[in-house]
């Protein structure tokens, strides 16, 4: 596979979704290496001289006023390791560690971190061959970096912890052997540049907006698709509504769903007298509150733009050879990008969860048999479906709570104010999840009931969305063991296939 080569400074989303969702390997732009040797040589002649540098050969942290000898030096770095291996919980999924270095390798590649190319050239050699630290993915609260997290990485590479490799959770060292790759020393600084950064954060919160910004997408099918099932308005969608508010989420969302819905026989059919003035806002608002989500999911991947192409460890070399403390580990960017993106994943899962609520309400879905069942009484149909959507939209909107406010000291009051960005975007995760079985009810219900408009047919690119779906996924006759269904529709929401399947084109990030 092609690796994807990094800019420092210049590395697009569009590359880092292709490492995280392709497993593409990364390197280097060869062009970042003479900055990185450069910053190196400056940390090798402080670590020589008799001054306290911070992180060079002083304690870390409260005991950053604590002198290290010149010969313990790379002793320090590898207690340092040690010491912070204190993750807890579940280890991340292979694909979120993997995007995790790639982001090491482009703050190290900024040329102000101060560690030796051999660094860098290790986790591109883990990346292209396939050595995977095993991290638990929780202990970090976002600020003085992702110490924890990293620090489970940095001993990977040095021999130590775990690794997968070729299917296989080993030691550290050994999985680096069978690579044909070789555990490194740490020098001077090189273990604080490892472990301060914002790596682990944001990395899950570019994982949270690319799975999101996908569910999105589909979100606009899925709504036309309700909208065709019960019978909707498409006046709501008319291009001058939406250029006379003006903000471009609305006014894409409002186009695309007009492509998908052009050509339909049942949206023609009730053009005249249907004596309905106006559909519910879960129907007549799509365009402003997926459009608003769209907006912010793109305020948001800007923020992530800007941090994952950042340097973020401490101390950092400056370009005249300064050494200098300062504060971008600190986290508080991603911690708000994460709380934007979660909150647009809510706000999807809630008026789509009303959109499932509207369709199996046969007092409200326009002649739709009660649950979308042929026989209401004697099955149930999509009952149960529709409070399983319910739940999810509800945990998802606890899940939701801001959690860049909730600040706490850390670190005997040296780490005064953290972000806690680490655990509001691996929330995401899960948030995701819950979003996309809401949209996989919706896609079932939509195109179930769809099928009770025959003959009369939905338009073409909505056709193609049910025969997708349709091939996973068998209409609902008599009621049946439902949850593989939900799991399969909620998989074709999770690998775009669905949306897909339209042939048209939707907003892009």
């Amino acid at each position: 596979m092609t690796a994807e080569i990094l800019i420092p400074g210049h590395t697009t989303l569009r590359q880092l979704e292709r490492i995280w969702r392709e497993g593409a390997p990364a390197r280097l732009d060869p062009s970042a290496k003479a900055g990185v040797v450069a910053a190196a040589a400056h940390i090798a002649r402080a670590a020589a001289g008799t001054a306290a540098v911070y992180g060079v050969n002083t304690g870390f942290g409260k005991l950053a006023s604590l002198k290290i000898a010149p010969e313990d030096t790379a002793i320090l770095q590898k207690n340092l390791i040690l010491s912070h291996c204190c993750g807890v919980g579940e280890a991340m999924e292979p694909a979120t560690v993997r995007l995790m270095m790639a982001l090491k390798l482009l703050s190290l590649g900024r040329g102000a971190s101060g560690v030796r190319w051999e660094i860098v050239a290790l986790i591109e050699g883990m990346l292209a061959k396939g050595v995977v630290p095993v991290i638990p993915a929780q202990g970090s609260v976002g600020a003085s970096g992702d110490l924890a997290p990293l620090a489970h990485m940095a001993a990977a590479m040095t021999g130590e912890g775990e690794a997968d490799f070729a299917g296989k959770t080993l030691s550290g060292r050994e999985a680096l052997a069978r690579a044909g790759l070789r555990p490194v020393v740490l020098g001077p600084k090189e273990g604080l540049a490892l472990i301060n950064g914002t790596q682990f954060s944001t990395a899950y919160a570019l994982a949270g907006l690319f799975d999101g910004w996908r569910a999105a997408q589909t979100a606009l099918v899925t709504s036309a698709m309700s909208t065709d099932a019960i019978m909707g308005s498409t006046a709501p969608l008319a291009p001058e509504i939406h250029s006379l508010r003006g903000h471009a989420g609305q006014i894409e969302a409002a186009a695309a769903m007009r492509d998908l819905l052009d050509g339909s026989e049942i949206r023609e059919s009730h053009r005249e007298g249907d004596t309905r003035v106006q559909d519910p806002y879960c129907i007549r608002c799509q365009p402003q509150v997926t459009g608003a989500a769209i907006d912010v999911l793109r305020m948001a991947a800007r923020t992530l733009e800007v941090e994952a192409n950042a340097a973020t460890d401490n101390p950092l070399v400056l370009t005249d050879g300064q050494i200098v403390s300062g504060g971008n580990f600190h986290a508080e960017p991603v911690g708000f990008a994460a709380d934007m993106i979660a909150m647009a994943l809510a706000e999807i899962g809630a008026i789509a969860q009303r959109r499932v609520a509207l369709m199996v309400d046969p007092v409200l879905s326009f002649d739709l048999p009660a649950f979308l069942t042929p026989k209401p009484g004697l099955n149930s149909g999509f009952m149960i479906a529709e409070v399983t959507t319910a739940a999810l939209m509800s945990e998802n909107k606890h899940l939701a709570h801001p959690t860049v406010i909730d600040s706490t000291p850390t670190s005997a009051n040296q780490e005064d104010h953290v972000s806690m960005a680490a655990h509001g975007a691996r929330r995401l995760v899960r948030m995701n999840a819950n979003l996309q079985a809401i949209l996989g009810v919706e896609a079932l219900c939509a195109t179930q009931g769809i099928g009770f408009r025959a003959p009369l047919e939905t338009s073409p690119p909505l056709q193609r969305a049910v025969a997708r779906l349709r091939r996973d996924v068998p209409a609902l006759e008599d009621d049946r063991y439902l949850a593989p269904d939900l799991a399969a529709a909620a998989l074709m929401v999770a690998d775009g296939s669905l949306a897909r399947a339209t042939l048209t084109p939707l907003p892009e990030l």
